[in-house]
């Protein structure tokens, strides 16, 4: 009996020990009031989280905007008028002009085979390299050794204009400085940002119509920070600092991979030099035993399957050692 009442005496104190941990615990030790006055100040921090959201959201929405506007800029650019094309290869010539050039080239490269006894079809095979083929290589060329040597004045454009922000000059002015020191093509680029602005066009959208003249990924970061600070403001120094160490990491990062793309891009040229080195030694010890390829219609038909395929693997070859980053 005894061991009942203590039972019911334990189970009675428990159940009131819980109700008042539930009911008084609170009140006494001051959790009700710190709740009470979070939930007080959690009432005012919606306005101004609505607001910073808002920004954000804003924010975010300007830079979609802007990567929408590349990508749909880096599709159009699968297709580049030759207008352009000169442009970026640093050429003043008008269309008319390189398409002369072109045909001069491949006339007087069909001239030179069939009055050297050639035949007509690799008079022809030789006239549509050198008219078509030739001209494209060299644009391509040039704009390769235009793009290289932008890229090597970027990094410190960027950080002259860095400096400039920092001392109290506006970012117009901060070009003007750049434009009138920096070695070609940067000083003529930045010099196209001046004058488009000078028209009347916004600062942002000039700089970031440099990639239409020069298109690299390096360029368009700078035309992308400059337009996204002119639409939504920011420390426009840190931006281009930061812009500043991205690409001098791409430049090492360029170098590192030609270092170790070096021995595949020697063998690549060894293999692809080969067959005309040996054609031209054999044509210096026996002249009659080489020249079938060229007088006898088969031979012609050999040398211009040859040369088709030799292309088609110097491609291939050359499309595996080029990296893109």
């Amino acid at each position: 009996m005894n061991m009942q009442v203590l039972a019911l005496a334990f189970l009675a104190t428990a159940a009131v020990g819980g109700i008042a941990w539930v009911f008084l615990y609170p009140l006494l030790s001051g959790e009700r009031k710190a709740e009470s006055r979070r939930a007080s100040i959690a009432r005012t921090e919606p306005a101004a989280a609505r607001q910073a959201e808002k920004s954000q959201r804003s924010r975010r929405e300007q830079v979609e905007s802007t990567l929408k506007d590349l990508e749909a800029r880096r599709q159009q650019e699968k297709s580049v008028p030759l207008n352009i094309r000169l442009q970026q290869a640093g050429l003043d010539w008008t269309p008319k002009k390189f398409y002369v050039v072109s045909a001069v080239l491949a006339g007087a490269f069909f001239f030179m085979v069939m009055l050297g006894g050639g035949g007509l079809l690799g008079a022809v095979g030789l006239a549509f390299a050198a008219g078509f083929g030739l001209p494209r290589w060299m644009l391509s060329f040039l704009k390769k050794r235009r793009e290289t040597k932008f890229l090597a004045a970027l990094p410190d454009a960027v950080d002259v204009i860095v400096r400039g922000i920092k001392a109290g000059l506006p970012l117009f002015e901060s070009i003007k400085v750049v434009a009138a020191d920096s070695p070609e093509p940067l000083r003529s680029e930045f010099l196209a940002i001046i004058e488009t602005q000078a028209i009347g066009m916004p600062l942002g959208e000039a700089c970031a119509r440099l990639y239409d003249r020069m298109p690299l990924p390096e360029a368009n970061f700078f035309g992308i920070v400059v337009s996204i600070q002119q639409k939504s403001g920011g420390n426009l120094s840190e931006a281009l600092g930061n812009l500043s160490k991205v690409l001098r990491d791409r430049k090492k990062m360029k170098e590192k991979i030609q270092a170790m793309s070096m021995e595949a891009k020697a063998s690549a040229g060894i293999i692809g030099s080969l067959p005309p080195i040996v054609m031209f030694l054999v044509y210096l010890t026996t002249p009659g035993y080489i020249s079938l390829l060229w007088t006898h219609p088969t031979g012609q038909l050999m040398l211009v399957g040859c040369v088709i395929w030799m292309s088609i693997g110097i491609m291939v070859m050359k499309k595996m050692i080029n990296f893109d980053f």
